[in-house]
């Protein structure tokens, strides 16, 4: 372990609804209509917050898909859930996805201040592209956008979005001529109690951590290894400095799936019973999705062919997220196991996003490791189940991590932009190579 850092870590918690695990929905502490039931999220929240937790931070998609066997079906737009979470709660953050692809920055900068200023100062924005065919279907589309063009849409729809939120506060109004809009105004919703909404980002292209670096205040991150954590953080902080900002100023919050038990053995067991009660197909058809290839093709019991561990990504046609891409194949080049192995070993060490499966207390070490390594500034949780997974996180884990001095005792700030600056201090990075 590298030196001690400064401050604490950031600790957020992403609500799946139900929880990241297709059978989440199979046991008897949740009622048939919790996905939708006011009382359902008013307990999520508060139970957020009386851990402390920094952040709740609700996905979102706008394809109408197709039913399947998940846990997450039923869906709010997450600002009106979170607006209705904000009056039961007064200090836990509240993160909202919303596409850059298929939104109109006028309205969403106006949507999102308005949330911001109704939770008091406690609302961000997580910025995606939308890079899959059904959604483009579903707004009368053939297709999306290709990668680059996404992206630069998204650069410059974050543009005009914290233009207009500087608007609210000056009384100015914006003109702005660009590619993809044309904008002249201001908002007339009152500015933030936190400044501007805060900006989260969740792309792991080289593209998205460029634009992470130079908007964004935090990062939700794909990693399943700590030297890749580290090289990402790294390259992140370097790109807020290249735009003039502190290495300090974006935080790097990677995944991770939770199934904690009293001993290793009890969460091992909870995770089987979770992962049986789905479907035995579960597994392979996530991993094909998130490396764009049929895993079905391969022979179970032989090691991932090279030529696909080295084939380069194809920005073209691959839909999928290269974060999760570069981190499964990352792993796998490490440790090297036949797809049988390696779809089994997804039950316990995750998938994209980094997995742990263990005690609260072995938890606590693997956060201060990755802390004082340098990897992360803290971590957005993702439990099995979220109705006692959170419970565990806020009663056990979080007492924890305070014994260590890795966490606040108490909120310290009221705002989610005061959360974060309260929180992890960068280490001083070296200057890039020429």
């Amino acid at each position: 372990m590298s030196e001690r850092r400064d401050g604490h870590v950031i600790l957020g918690i992403n609500v799946l609804t139900l929880g990241y695990l297709p059978a989440a929905w199979q046991t008897d502490l949740l009622g048939i209509h919790s996905p939708t039931d006011a009382d359902y999220w008013r307990r999520i929240g508060a139970l957020a917050e009386r851990g402390t937790l920094d952040a709740i931070f609700l996905a979102d998609g706008a394809a109408l898909g197709n039913p399947s066997y998940d846990a997450n079906n039923s869906r709010f737009d997450p600002t009106v859930t979170w607006s209705h979470v904000a009056r039961a709660t007064s200090r836990v953050g509240l993160i909202a996805t919303a596409s850059t692809t298929f939104n109109d920055p006028f309205e969403l900068a106006e949507r999102l201040l308005s949330f911001d200023t109704v939770s008091g100062g406690r609302a961000a924005w997580n910025l995606v592209t939308s890079r899959d065919t059904p959604t483009a279907n579903n707004f009368g589309l053939d297709d999306v956008l290709a990668r680059g063009d996404r992206y630069q849409r998204g650069s410059e729809f974050a543009d005009v979005v914290i233009a207009l939120w500087e608007s609210a506060r000056t009384g100015t109004a914006i003109r702005h001529h660009g590619r993809f809009f044309d904008i002249e105004g201001r908002l007339h919703v009152p500015p933030s109690p936190q400044g501007r909404p805060v900006i989260f980002q969740a792309g792991g292209s080289p593209e998205g951590r460029a634009l992470a670096g130079r908007v964004a205040d935090g990062v939700f991150a794909a990693e399943l290894t700590k030297e890749g954590a580290i090289e990402h953080y790294r390259e992140v902080k370097q790109h807020a400095l290249a735009a003039g900002r502190s290495a300090d100023a974006v935080k790097i919050l990677p995944g991770l799936l939770l199934t904690l038990g009293s001993t290793e053995e009890e969460a091992r067991r909870r995770s089987d019973e979770l992962h049986d009660l789905g479907p035995a197909s579960y597994s392979a058809q996530w991993l094909s999705q998130s490396i764009g290839y049929d895993v079905s093709a391969l022979e179970l019991d032989e090691p991932f062919p090279a030529e696909l561990l080295e084939a380069p990504v194809d920005h073209a046609t691959f839909r999928g997220s290269i974060g999760f891409r570069q981190s499964i194949f990352e792993r796998i080049r490490q440790t090297r196991p036949t797809v049988r192995e390696y779809l089994r070993e997804t039950r316990y060490t995750g998938s994209g996003h980094g997995g742990f499966v263990g005690t609260p207390e072995q938890l606590v070490d693997r956060i201060e490791d990755w802390f004082h390594s340098g990897a992360i500034d803290g971590f957005n949780l993702q439990p099995d189940r979220l109705i006692d997974g959170l419970e565990v996180i806020a009663d056990e884990l979080v007492p924890l991590l305070r014994a260590r001095g890795l966490f606040r005792h108490d909120y310290e700030t009221d705002t989610l932009r005061g959360h974060l600056a309260a929180s992890s201090r960068t280490p001083a990075l070296a200057a890039s190579p020429a």
